[in-house]
């Protein structure tokens, strides 16, 4: 499990835009400590989508597909208090 979450760390911090690292990853951080094997495969799923859907499930202005529309995790992806500013 331990692998499996450095690379999902890595591909959750490398996103390709600033904006985006900082809200996928900063999520990661974040909640990951806290997930089990259900919540892992959800959040690895997630990041085979595109970064502007990702960020516009947080942001509330799209809706997750239904195989990854689970209300818990959608609601702390919401509360962005994930995303460290510097």
């Amino acid at each position: 499990m331990q692998d499996r979450l450095k690379r999902l760390k890595f591909r959750a911090w490398h996103r390709g835009t600033r904006e985006a690292d900082y809200m996928i990853g900063g999520f990661f951080d974040r909640y990951a400590p806290g997930w089990g094997a259900e919540e892992v495969a959800w959040f690895e799923a997630v990041c085979e989508e595109d970064d502007v859907d990702i960020m516009a499930w947080a942001l509330g202005t799209g809706h997750p597909p239904a195989h990854l529309d689970k209300p818990e995790l959608i609601a702390a992806m919401r509360r962005l208090d994930y995303i460290p500013l510097p």
